[in-house]
């Protein structure tokens, strides 16, 4: 895929300088091409392995784990040094967005699956980090989220920085924590994410409570120092793109 031809059926999508993205809808498929960068990201990658490779191997170990993440279905290298990876497509959408649009409405019956999404979140992640996974960009776009009545499901995307340590080191908690919370008061308002942490800590049983609150309190101001201003898209009440896969 080059960036002037696009192959019958297939849509771009958005994605990072170093990478082609494009969707089938009929196939239900993703095609991402990672393109070569420096000599350095280079000599980096045949260390530590190539990107696609990373991004398949790390999607295959959530999946023995019982974490969802997309399925790989073809894979191979390209003229250059670039690489390619198609994917099937995952079921639902991102959890950024079902917070700002799908679930904004402070109706009783958009306030109870609000909670009940952010519960399931918190006990999700909480599980991941438990079982060893950092995700290397655990951004809420990352993570799709589907709803089958009373129950959401999730599934994790972009996988190629994913890693795997028993204990996780706290930065990197932290660090996961702080993409987590990259949402703007307006679309997440500070009890919805302690909701969240909550859920989180009933699965983190090694972190005591003073220690969880550290982590919960300094990613989310982590997170605000980052986070550009805009007034709120509703009238929530204060107690409460597509991604590349």
């Amino acid at each position: 895929m080059s960036e002037d031809y696009m192959p019958a059926g297939w849509e771009r999508v958005r994605s990072s300088a170093y990478t082609r993205v494009a969707h089938h809808s009929g196939l239900h498929l993703y095609y991402k091409q990672y393109l070569s960068r420096s000599p350095a990201a280079s000599l980096k990658e045949s260390v530590r392995g190539s990107r696609g490779t990373r991004a398949r191997l790390n999607a295959e170990a959530l999946l023995l784990m019982g974490f969802d993440a997309p399925h790989s279905v073809l894979w191979g290298k390209l003229a250059g040094g670039g690489e390619y990876l198609f994917t099937v497509e995952a079921p639902g959408e991102p959890v950024d967005r079902w917070l700002r649009e799908n679930l904004a409405k402070p109706d009783p019956a958009q306030l109870r699956s609000r909670r009940q999404l952010l519960h399931a979140l918190g006990t999700y992640i909480g599980r991941l980090h438990a079982s060893g996974f950092v995700h290397g960009d655990l951004r809420p776009e990352n993570i799709l989220a589907g709803q089958t009545q009373d129950q959401f499901r999730f599934t994790l995307v972009n996988n190629e920085r994913n890693s795997r340590r028993t204990p996780i080191p706290g930065r990197l908690l932290l660090r996961n924590l702080m993409q987590l919370n990259m949402l703007p008061l307006a679309d997440l308002g500070r009890t919805d994410r302690m909701r969240f942490f909550k859920a989180w800590h009933r699965q983190m049983r090694e972190l005591s409570a003073v220690e969880a609150k550290i982590l919960a309190v300094e990613s989310y101001r982590r997170a605000l120092r980052h986070l550009p201003t805009r007034p709120p898209a509703t009238a929530l009440p204060v107690e409460d793109g597509e991604p590349s896969q």
